[in-house]
């Protein structure tokens, strides 16, 4: 799942199982410094002896020490009050209970005080020791975690490591994640609220998802829905727009040696649009990791390179006169790959490009032919699928043009444009209109166009629903309209059984005069469908 998403495998990966030793050890060293100690088969953390020591606890959030119910969620089944000597202390190692009676079988190991299983926060002390000590000694430059974990499971966490250590600071930088809710709710199996990564990524692609992550600051709480995501798609369109479109123009301005390259004021204002987007971006990422202001920079730059791209113009070099002034409008192949690359370097340092991309999204590997195709590919496999679509395209529009169907020919062309080429990975658009129409072509991924075409369908389907949703309650009104107000409780002998001259029920069922309050409202009921039926009639009534 984690390669799916993109998501870089971990340097050393840690299974608490796997350093049951380095535990033992590392509270054996607690208890000889005086920061531990054994009760009745199990180990606790003194929190006042390590005070003594010259030690402060609770760092991340001191409002919260001695909070039961924060203390109660931390330790759960593993706190014996009647063991501790305080009760803001935590348990090291936990004896195994006795499940002779209910035959429950409970994880243990030896240990020199019994068998038994380490405590919560005891396993990510030893284990970050043990994978980090040869990097930096006792010190943990970067600690990240969910927000809910800042107390107590992190800030005992520092008590175990900084007792142990001696040191006063065991990380320097805490990075705490806000919670990713569900309709307003933190995700979480109890209240089955929750998706997987498979799950989404049927319906979003892995670029799109990670958008989504960036454009909520990391810290905040994010919901996962139709609306974020709706965003994140967005965002993601704008790129992918930009680039495309970049690449196709810079094919159409061709070498950098066939084009106007000339430095005027367009390209100085968009060379220092440049700058700025360059500054404000790192000012953002230093900035407590402000992603989405960062994003929102890059589109603004977006933006400001579609500006000068609209008021130029491709300008070969001769086109220009012989010494003479070159064209005002030329456009600047190499401000435009500047701005581009920029772009695609930030996106790269986001997860959202590989590196070692030039310009914009690579496609991948099962895409259309060129780039992104895999090394050692031959050309008749890369070039077959586009040579049978454009075969098969020939002899529809030859049996088209020799009927002389020419909307037959349109049709054709529209779906290649729209049902065929997509599946190959090609996007193929028309700029302008009437004969002024200049056709582009442009590179994507299969999957993202498919899942792109998928969400296009069912947009459509919700708009015919709810279209035929509103004909439905219209030709509903239209029928009650058609009713009128003398029969319309007539029907109701189920409720009523005795009329007045007008139609209102003045007598139930049972043969009990209805009450005044009742009378009126049912009369209320009749003036109002009089209004709606008189309205009808005139609708509905042949012209003079």
């Amino acid at each position: 799942d984690m390669i799916a998403l993109g998501i870089q495998l971990p340097d050393i990966s840690t299974r608490v199982s796997e350093y049951i030793p380095e535990i033992v050890s590392y509270i054996e060293t607690l208890i000889s410094k005086g920061a531990a100690y054994e009760s009745n088969g199990s180990v606790y953390f003194s929190v006042a002896d390590f005070e003594k020591a010259g030690h402060k606890y609770g760092k991340l959030v001191p409002e919260q020490i001695g909070n039961e119910k924060l203390l109660a969620e931390g330790e759960g089944a593993l706190t014996n009050a009647t063991e501790k000597r305080a009760p803001s202390d935590f348990v090291l190692w936990k004896k195994t209970k006795d499940h002779s009676e209910d035959n429950i079988v409970e994880p243990s190991w030896t240990s020199p005080w019994g068998q038994g299983r380490p405590g919560w926060h005891i396993e990510c002390s030893v284990m970050s020791n043990a994978a980090l000590k040869k990097y930096g000694g006792d010190t943990v430059d970067i600690h990240a975690g969910g927000v809910d974990l800042k107390f107590p499971h992190h800030e005992n966490e520092i008590a175990q490591s900084e007792a142990f250590s001696g040191s006063h600071q065991w990380v320097n930088y805490w990075l705490h994640t806000g919670h990713l809710n569900i309709k307003g709710l933190k995700m979480s199996k109890s209240l089955k609220n929750f998706i997987t990564i498979r799950e989404a990524l049927v319906h979003h692609t892995s670029r799109q998802i990670r958008f989504c992550m960036l454009l909520h600051k990391y810290n905040s709480p994010m919901d996962y829905g139709d609306n974020t995501m709706s965003q994140a798609v967005n965002i993601e369109k704008i790129f992918s727009e930009y680039f495309h479109n970049t690449k196709a123009l810079l094919r159409r301005l061709g070498d950098v040696a066939a084009t106007v390259q000339h430095v005027g004021p367009a390209e100085d204002a968009l060379q220092q649009k440049l700058e700025e987007a360059k500054t404000n971006v790192r000012a953002c990422l230093l900035d407590d990791f402000d992603t989405p202001r960062a994003v929102s920079v890059l589109t603004e730059l977006i933006r400001e390179c579609n500006k000068y791209v609209e008021t130029g113009t491709a300008t070969p070099i001769s086109a220009a006169t012989d010494l003479g002034p070159l064209p005002e409008n030329g456009l600047s192949s190499v401000v435009l790959s500047s701005v581009a690359r920029y772009i695609t370097s930030i996106l790269s340092t986001f997860g959202l490009v590989p590196s070692g991309s030039d310009i914009g999204f690579p496609l991948m590997e099962s895409g259309a032919a060129g780039e992104g195709a895999a090394d050692g590919f031959s050309k008749e496999v890369l070039l077959t699928p586009f040579l049978d679509v454009l075969t098969a395209f020939r002899q529809e529009v030859r049996l088209a043009a020799m009927s002389g169907d020419t909307k037959a020919v349109l049709s054709i062309a529209d779906k290649l444009r729209d049902d065929i080429l997509p599946t190959l990975g090609v996007r193929m658009e028309d700029k302008g209109s009437g004969k002024d129409v200049i056709t582009v072509w442009k590179l994507d991924d299969i999957e993202t166009m498919r899942k792109e075409r998928l969400q296009k369908e069912a947009a459509r389907l919700e708009k015919e629903k709810q279209k035929e949703e509103m004909a439905r309650l219209a030709a509903e009104r239209e029928a009650r309209a058609a009713i009128s107000p003398e029969q319309m409780f007539l029907s109701q002998t189920d409720l009523y059984s005795a009329f007045d001259e007008q139609g209102i029920p003045t007598v139930d069922k049972a043969g009990e005069p209805l009450s005044k309050g009742v009378i009126k409202k049912l009369a209320k009921e009749h003036a109002k469908q009089k209004e709606v039926h008189e309205k009808f009639l005139a609708k509905t009534a042949a012209p003079a």
